[in-house]
């Protein structure tokens, strides 16, 4: 397989990008299975984040299906269809959603500390309020992400920084595109909301107590336990 080893930035973008060739070029016809990620992985020099985000956002752009527990296919896409499918590469937010979730992991448990720290009551209700709502939801409902975001503008509100807030909203705006959206979608389910529930009443009762080192541990958990889920098997035969 015609592969080459990438070393450059945005590696999910470069690998989308040369899989696509490899499409165009006939290199695997409608319906065929593309190589496991471990194997891309390994061919290509990266670590299986970087090629699953590549994959996600080959998916979204209607290149490839992707199946739990069966695989990645190619799939069957006329020109026509080529040509209006999916946004175009420049189009994708730049950093992928293992990124995202690496720089949030840098910021976010000295916000919940700082919010330790410098919380009013008007911020904790703000916060209790968030969280509320989250509780309400099911895993299906789309307005989850909403009180979600709440949850962690409101913490960054708390923390008494106004550009801490700004960080945030920024980094969050990859939260809400097609690549993050995807890849989420695979890996969501109700188990893995209820326990993002649980995760972040965590932070809220450390945050309560002016706990500042519980409420960074337990946001860097929280963090953690997103890339883990994110990074869990496709479950491939």
């Amino acid at each position: 397989m015609p592969i080459e080893s990438i070393d450059n930035r945005r590696l999910y973008r470069q690998i989308a990008d040369q899989i696509t060739r490899l499409l165009e070029a006939g290199e695997y016809q409608p319906g065929a299975r593309l190589p496991a990620e471990r194997v891309l992985a390994e061919r290509l020099a990266v670590s299986r984040p970087t090629v699953r985000e590549a994959l996600i956002a080959l998916e979204v752009e209607g290149w490839v299906e992707i199946r739990g527990g069966s695989g990645v296919f190619v799939l069957d896409r006329p020109e026509t269809h080529a040509a209006a499918s999916g946004p175009a590469p420049e189009a994708l937010p730049t950093p992928g959603p293992f990124e995202v979730l690496f720089a949030r992991d840098l910021i976010e448990p000295d916000i919940a500390a700082l919010a330790a720290r410098n919380a009013t009551p008007g911020h904790l209700a703000a916060l209790a309020q968030a969280l509320g709502e989250m509780v309400c939801c099911s895993a299906g409902d789309v307005r989850r992400i909403e009180y979600d975001r709440e949850f962690h503008f409101a913490l960054a509100e708390a923390s008494g920084n106004s550009a801490l807030l700004l960080a945030i909203q920024a980094l969050w705006t990859p939260r809400v595109q097609p690549l993050y959206r995807r890849l989420e979608d695979h890996f969501h389910s109700e188990q893995v909301w209820q326990r993002a529930i649980i995760e972040h009443r965590e932070i809220l009762e450390a945050i309560k107590h002016g706990d500042a080192k519980a409420a960074r541990s337990a946001m860097h958990r929280h963090m953690r336990n997103v890339r883990t889920r994110f990074s869990s098997s496709w479950s491939e035969s």
